[in-house]
């Protein structure tokens, strides 16, 4: 078990595949997300149409989750929008020191040290 109450989850899918990826987190307890439209940079992903260079369209979707969750919500998005799925989707997560301003009853602010 991870030494933070909380971790946020990163995925990164083609255009139009947030909706799938929550999905999958909500699944395993996640309540909700942030999508960022972004924009890939790969050389191998890059599209010449009429002589123009296209760069896919990329979603990033954060979730902060408990850590608890983190393994579990991690495979279900692997399942649902991976690498082998048409989503191209890739996700990793990374530890919070603090959160403040959760909406579980509350609590206004957790620190730890």
């Amino acid at each position: 078990m991870s030494a933070y109450e909380h971790e946020v989850v990163f995925a990164i899918v083609n255009a139009g595949f947030a909706d799938t990826v929550m999905d999958a987190a909500r699944s395993f307890g996640a309540m909700g997300g942030t999508v960022i439209h972004a924009r890939g940079t790969a050389n191998g992903e890059a599209e010449k149409l009429f002589g123009i260079t296209i760069q896919p369209d990329k979603e990033i979707v954060m979730i902060l989750i408990p850590s608890a969750l983190g393994d579990d919500i991690l495979h279900a998005i692997y399942q649902q929008a991976g690498s082998k799925t048409p989503a191209q989707g890739i996700a990793f997560s990374l530890p919070v020191d603090s959160v403040e301003g959760l909406r579980d009853g509350g609590a206004g602010k957790e620190t730890h040290e």
